[in-house]
Order: C-alpha cells, then sequence, then structure tokens
C-alpha cells in the first residue's frame, strides 16, 4: 500500500486513538507523555508506508513501542521486562467490541458530574488537565484527581 492520505490517518485517528493512547499508557505510565507519542505516532503513521501485513492497529502499535523505546534509551533505561511481554501481546486483542463501547457509553451517561465532564472533555475533547482545570476554575491537581475518581467510578459502573 501507499502512504495513508489524510482522510485515512482522521479515520484511524478517530477509530484508534484510544487504543494507541492505552497501549502507551500501559507503557510509560505517565499521561503527558503517552499523549505525545500518541500525537506522534500518528504523525509518523501519516509519513510512513502501511504494508498491510498486519491490521492497522497493530501497525499504529508498533511505531508506539518504537517511540516508547527511544523514550526508554534517551532516558538511558531499558523498557521494563513485564512491558516487553506486553508489547509482544497481540495488540488486536484488546480491541474494545462495539458491545462493550456502548457499555463505556452507557455507563458514562450516569456518572454524576463533575466526573463525568471532566471524564469526556480528556478522553474526547484530548484537553490537558491544566484546561480542564481552567474551565472548573481550579487547579491542573483537582483536574488529575476528578479524573482518575470519575475513571474508578465508571471502572466500577462495568464491572457490574
Amino acid at each position: 500500500m501507499k502512504v495513508p492520505n489524510g482522510a485515512q490517518i482522521e479515520k484511524l485517528y478517530q477509530t484508534c486513538y484510544m487504543d494507541v493512547y492505552s497501549y502507551i499508557m500501559t507503557i510509560m505510565k505517565d499521561s503527558q507523555i503517552a499523549e505525545e507519542l500518541t500525537q506522534e505516532t500518528f504523525y509518523r503513521a501519516m509519513k510512513s508506508e502501511f504494508k498491510g501485513k498486519s491490521s492497522e492497529l497493530t501497525w499504529l502499535c508498533a511505531i508506539a513501542k518504537n517511540l516508547c523505546a527511544d523514550v526508554f534509551r534517551k532516558r538511558k533505561t531499558e523498557l521494563p521486562i513485564e512491558e516487553e511481554a506486553a508489547c509482544a501481546l497481540d495488540v488486536e486483542h484488546s480491541v474494545i467490541t462495539k458491545a462493550e463501547n456502548l457499555a463505556i457509553h452507557r455507563a458514562l451517561h450516569q456518572l454524576e458530574e463533575p466526573y463525568k465532564e471532566v471524564f469526556s472533555l480528556r478522553v474526547f475533547g484530548e484537553l490537558s488537565f491544566r484546561d480542564i482545570g481552567q474551565i472548573f476554575a481550579k487547579t491542573e491537581n483537582w483536574a488529575r484527581v476528578t479524573y482518575h475518581r470519575g475513571k474508578l467510578k465508571l471502572q466500577k459502573m462495568l464491572e457490574k
């Protein structure tokens, strides 16, 4: 295949952003770095050639894994061993099905404020914690804590 065009990258971004972000987050354990590397992943995907030997998500996660490895090399540390094992797993199994996606949105709809809005601004609006704090006239730390608590509440709702 050839280099993906803008519309193809936009579609990939819409469908795969959260999966790539989550994948990077499990490796880096830092949301700000995960956001930056997710953006860089899609930028590199836009400039490279998709050969079709795997799924698009697997291709994006391979790019992401290499970017994570670059960060660890610059820090002069190694990719954690358990993360290497996680990278070796087939990332296609982690893709959320439509039914699971619907369950997440239903649970989000039931989530009380301000958790619901903070979570939505962070995940769907892709805003930084600083920006979210400013919207609510609160601190960046308040936004982080509120997001984390909202995420935990969502997880509990989904477990039921």
